[in-house]
């Protein structure tokens, strides 16, 4: 069986962004009594509601499987098994590096005595950590076509059903999991050090730096990028670039000079983390086209956001 070399590679780099984001949530989060936004909030706080009884991990990988077979009806197969096997990974890597995974209990690198000096030392640069690690992880994960699960499955149906923004359904739902949390962190008492008020704006910190982090590594500081593309099959690549990545795109006439040939160049505006499935996707249509791939200083537009 011939092994897809590019797929494998995806897989990898999934792999190792999830074990990034799971050291974020095990490690610095839950020391610091932090619950955050999306599912890995919700798993956390049911971790407190029930008294540790059910892990973070296993919490994760329950509400998931619900929104990944709804994921499955609106979204297709494709989306599943990349989503299905983040989530999976996620939870197994969370309850490792907590120690709850049975012959792996030595496993406790949140009890090591330098993260329990910061977090009683340096208290706002461990949620930083935390949040630079949860992004980082994220960031890789989606870089590569992954997905970590949760509300991103929510968000992308909602793009697909109601034409809704992605960006504005997680700041809805994220705002809304981290006031739960306030809630849960005050009638559980969890923290004496710190109040659940003063927990919840650290959780909006957290937030804030991930979600940055998170839009560097997929965007790059060249946010978007413009694509010329000169192809005899330029009626299949458009139509492409419109199904696949739900990009517009132009064809306008052109003529090479050297040949006196007259031809359709087609032209798009597509994001830095969109650049590999457009190359290979014009290359899979016609490995001959010719394609110049620009970076765009900004875009005005739908579908793009301004740069700040």
């Amino acid at each position: 069986m011939k092994i897809n070399i590019k797929v494998l590679q995806d897989y990898i780099a999934i792999t190792m962004g999830s074990f990034i984001f799971a050291m974020g949530i095990s490690i610095f989060l839950i020391n610091a009594n932090i619950i955050p936004g999306g599912v890995t909030g919700l798993s956390i706080g049911i971790n407190y509601l029930t008294d540790g009884k059910i892990s973070v991990g296993t919490a994760y990988l329950i509400m998931n499987i619900p929104l990944s077979l709804w994921g499955l009806k609106v979204l297709g197969k494709q989306f599943l098994i990349r989503t299905f096997y983040g989530v999976i990974i996620n939870s197994f890597f969370i309850d490792l590096l907590q120690g709850k995974i049975p012959y792996f209990e030595f496993i406790r690198f949140h009890n090591m005595e330098a993260i329990q000096i910061m977090v009683k030392n340096d208290f706002f640069l461990f949620i930083i950590a935390g949040g630079i690690f949860m992004g980082l992880g994220i960031g890789i994960v989606l870089k590569f076509q992954g997905s970590t699960g949760g509300f991103d499955i929510i968000a992308a149906i909602a793009k697909k059903k109601l034409n809704l923004k992605p960006g504005h359904v997680f700041r809805a739902m994220d705002f809304f999991v981290i006031i739960i949390g306030g809630f849960i962190l005050h009638f559980k008492e969890i923290s004496s050090d710190r109040p659940a008020f003063t927990l919840a704006l650290y959780a909006f910190v957290l937030l804030f730096c991930s979600t940055r982090l998170i839009d560097t590594i997929i965007d790059g500081f060249d946010y978007a990028n413009s694509a010329i593309i000169i192809s005899t099959k330029y009626n299949e690549i458009g139509k492409s670039i419109m199904d696949k990545l739900s990009r517009g795109a132009t064809a306008f006439y052109g003529k090479g000079l050297y040949m006196n040939i007259d031809r359709k160049i087609i032209f798009t505006v597509i994001a830095r983390r969109e650049i590999t499935l457009l190359t290979e996707t014009v290359k899979k249509i016609d490995p001959k086209a010719f394609m110049i791939i620009n970076n765009v200083h900004e875009v005005l537009g739908e579908g793009f956001r301004l740069r700040r």
